[in-house]
């Protein structure tokens, strides 16, 4: 019989868990501090500077043995190659969404998030949906049909964000109790920095790296990346880790509604009517997925006699 885990291994999540989405939610202000770089510059800066903070990390902690017995899993070190693949397609996207003025549409991508949780539920752990459930998924349907329309094409930028920060969750429950959320980080961030060091030297090759170019305190702005990059995703390592899928795509929530009130409030991107109507469609959705989750956990707490 297995022993159900401590309440505080619980608390611990839930406070990773918000703090990982609160700093999700204010990294687009810290990106328009770097908005002279491309994208793509960006995710490479990210990727050798939160491996370069992972490996400071791992020294102070005393942790390089710890990490080194990941690679001696096969399994272990391939999903983590996985893993690697969809956070940093993730990275891409939402920073070339930030970046070219689409920070409403990358807030939409992480309200669908949790439909998308849903659906891999029941693809992958063979989980069933409820009634509550099947309406969700589709209003979130009509909401991306609406969406569609107001934006002219379908929304790929929230899509892509949806579905691969989704899976790449998915990845980190799976193997949250197999590695440490440090060693699983570095590892995923040294899968990713040979391709990150060509990107750069390609770039500097044709003059287009501004990492050098515009002055130490921009140099500095953007070494500050893998500390934007790596201290949320190790709370977020943490907090998949402790918490149920479920818990995780509830507090999603956080994130893409701070990533709104700034896209609309402070960086004041439009918002005709048919986005509004998409939006509170999702927003729809969101709520019936809440009333289940609370629905479910009531009954697993008063199950009936």
């Amino acid at each position: 019989m297995s022993t159900p885990p401590a309440p505080n291994h619980h608390k611990i999540g839930f406070i990773a868990g918000v703090s990982a989405y609160v700093m999700w939610g204010f990294l687009p202000l810290y990106f328009k501090t770097i908005e002279s770089a491309s994208a793509v510059e960006v995710v490479a800066d990210r990727v050798i500077f939160s491996l370069l903070l992972c490996a400071i990390l791992l020294t102070v902690m005393r942790s390089w043995r710890s990490f080194w017995t990941v690679f001696t899993n096969p399994r272990l070190t391939f999903t983590l190659a996985a893993a690697s693949i969809l956070i940093a397609g993730n990275w891409l996207t939402y920073t070339f969404a930030v970046l070219s003025g689409h920070t409403a549409e990358a807030s939409l991508g992480y309200f669908i998030n949790p439909l998308v949780s849903t659906v891999l539920g029941v693809m992958v752990l063979r989980e069933r949906l409820s009634r509550l459930q099947w309406v969700a998924m589709g209003i979130g349907l009509l909401a991306v049909a609406v969406l569609s329309v107001a934006y002219g094409q379908v929304p790929w930028i929230s899509l892509i964000l949806a579905f691969s920060f989704g899976t790449y969750g998915l990845v980190k429950n799976r193997v949250g109790r197999s590695v440490g959320a440090l060693e699983g980080l570095t590892a995923e961030t040294a899968w990713l920095t040979p391709i990150a060091a060509v990107v750069m030297g390609i770039m500097a090759g044709q003059g287009t790296l501004t990492l050098f170019q515009q002055g130490a305190g921009h140099f500095w702005l953007m070494a500050a990346s893998g500390v934007a990059t790596a201290l949320p995703l190790l709370a977020f390592a943490a907090a998949a880790a402790r918490l149920p899928l479920t818990t995780i795509a509830m507090l999603q929530y956080i994130a893409p509604l701070l990533l709104f009130i700034i896209a609309v409030f402070v960086f004041h991107e439009p918002m005709p009517p048919q986005r509004w109507a998409g939006f509170c469609l999702v927003w729809v959705a969101v709520v019936v997925l809440i009333i289940d989750a609370l629905h479910q956990q009531r009954r697993r707490s008063h199950p009936a006699i």
